[in-house]
């Protein structure tokens, strides 16, 4: 009977070490690891704006980022600004791309906070691009992206992305087929702002008409458009007053 009462209080102390020691080591990997993602991210974010200012890798089709190796450089070079707009507050900040927008959003839902806005000013041939980042929702995740714009308030390239949309369908946002499509389309109809939406049936499937504030949409996908186009509705007009002062 002592025996076995000592063996099942060895065997409790064996395992209670063995969790504890398990444990420890979940935490130490966690924590090696928490710097490895936020680096990766910091990668990700820098990638994504160059990206839909032009500056990537792409050859005929395909949708190639700046290497790790060089983003870097690469995104000193061409950003030559970053901004944070608060209200009538403008303000330049060199980590204004690490603004979390999703948890900006959340804390805007409170009247008396002012959401911050990151707006990243890059120059490339000599010419001046203005790029917003926007996050919404699609079919079955969030959605986020990238738009870049000219002086004119032209889009000149976008970078979107998704964290679950059907495959061959909705995850077609990322593609070049269908991210191309948004370049020259106009946001503004003089001083009012119209957005681009995601049309089915818009009678130009070659994307011809850039002034008619729609792009073709991508077949079996029109939540994940219809989401897409609200998210760059709602974000892209927070920017209207300070894109017009460009015009001043």
């Amino acid at each position: 009977m002592g025996k076995n009462t000592d063996s099942n209080g060895y065997t409790i102390i064996f395992a209670t070490v063995m969790v504890l020691i398990v444990g420890s080591l979940l935490a130490f990997l966690a924590s090696s690891l928490k710097g490895k993602i936020s680096e990766n991210k910091r990668i990700e974010k820098q990638q994504n704006i160059l990206y839909a200012m032009g500056v990537n890798e792409n050859d005929e089709s395909s949708v190639e980022f700046v290497a790790k190796a060089n983003v870097e450089s690469e995104f000193s070079t061409y950003i030559t600004k970053q901004i944070v707009i608060e209200g009538e507050k403008i303000t330049e900040n060199e980590n204004a791309y690490l603004i979390d927008i999703k948890k900006e959003a959340a804390s805007a839902k409170d009247p008396s906070y002012v959401r911050k806005l990151p707006l990243f000013i890059g120059n490339k041939d000599g010419e001046d691009f203005y790029i917003v980042p926007v996050r919404g929702k699609g079919l079955w995740d969030a959605i986020w992206g990238y738009v870049a714009l000219n002086n004119q308030l032209v889009i000149q390239g976008v970078y979107f992305d998704h964290a679950g949309e059907t495959p061959g369908l909705g995850s077609n946002i990322k593609e070049r087929f269908f991210m191309d499509d948004f370049i020259g389309e106009h946001i503004m109809d003089g001083d009012v702002f119209k957005g681009v939406a995601v049309a089915k049936g818009n009678a130009d499937p070659k994307n011809m008409r850039k002034e008619d504030f729609a792009v073709d949409a991508i077949a079996g996908a029109t939540i994940t458009g219809d989401g897409l186009a609200a998210m760059l509705r709602k974000d892209l007009k927070m920017y209207v007053p300070y894109f017009k002062t460009l015009k001043q």
